[in-house]
């Protein structure tokens, strides 16, 4: 969707914290410091700030300002799949910070795929 520019500041610093935890392995419902899932690793993140999220990727877009795909800062959160089923952390350049799935780690990868759903800037 389009959305007004944010009138919310990006929290930017968040991604440095995201990015201490890169090759974390991904696992169902864990929601770290050793392992995550995706909703549990933007959760986790966005605590280390005082921002306090559920550990749902689909409840999760209705926690903070919604952005259009123009306007993606880092540190916003990216949502994918219809209904959604994936979430992110935007780091610049088109790419993501993202725990993906079963027998992966987190990890950035590009923005480049089909499903992309919204994003928030919690």
């Amino acid at each position: 969707g389009s959305f007004p520019p944010p009138t919310r500041a990006p929290r930017s610093e968040v991604v440095s914290i995201a990015k201490r935890y890169l090759g974390a392995p991904y696992r169902w419902a864990a929601s770290g410091p050793n392992s995550f899932d995706c909703s549990g690793f933007t959760m986790f993140v966005y605590r280390q700030v005082g921002v306090y999220l559920p550990h749902s990727s689909r409840a999760q877009i209705g926690y903070g300002q919604r952005v259009s795909r123009s306007d993606l800062a880092p540190g916003d959160l990216v949502f994918f799949g219809s209904p959604i089923h994936h979430v992110g952390m935007y780091v610049g350049g088109g790419m993501y910070i993202h725990a993906p799935q079963t027998g992966d780690v987190v990890k950035i990868s590009s923005m480049n795929r089909g499903d992309f759903a919204g994003a928030c800037r919690p």
